[in-house]
């Protein structure tokens, strides 16, 4: 059981999680509320077409942030405009929860970064290794000893 669960974390913790989380719910608010008896749906006419696609839509992006993690920042993105706009085109959004928790899911969504990769602990093994070489640093005077031996060239080489 301690596997499992160590292994949710680490894959909850490897994407935006949360923000998709709160894309899905917010997709399922807005896609839910004009979702009525066939009846109704028919009085109602072309206007329950826009929330059923714009929840579904953001469903899908909440799902694709979860699953493809790297294209997070369009996803977050289009999932703000989606919730904007079905501000107006949905039932004021699924009585403004589903554009609430759409605009913080994709700004959730937009603003997550993955973890840096943690260095390799030092091991008794590889302590006696020398360590790596420093990266070359920014340009700048050259040493003394450079510049000396291109002066000592150049004042033989005058005319």
């Amino acid at each position: 059981m301690l596997l499992i669960w160590s292994r949710w974390r680490a894959w909850r913790r490897g994407r935006p999680f949360w923000g998709g989380l709160m894309a899905v719910l917010a997709g399922a608010e807005i896609c839910s509320i004009p979702l009525a008896p066939l009846s109704v749906m028919l009085h109602q006419g072309i206007a329950g077409i826009p929330s059923v696609l714009l929840g579904a839509i953001m469903i899908v992006l909440g799902l694709s942030a979860w699953f493809s993690p790297h294209h997070r920042g369009l996803a977050g993105a289009i999932t703000v405009l989606l919730a904007v706009a079905a501000l107006v085109m949905s039932n004021l959004g699924g009585f403004l929860i589903g554009t609430l928790l759409g605009i913080i899911g994709g700004s959730m969504i937009f603003a997550w970064q993955p973890l840096p990769a943690a260095e390799p602990p030092t091991t008794p093994e590889n302590a006696h290794e020398a360590p790596p070489e420093d990266p070359p640093s920014a340009p700048g005077p050259a040493p003394q000893s450079a510049t000396s031996e291109l002066s000592v060239l150049s004042k033989g080489d005058r005319p």
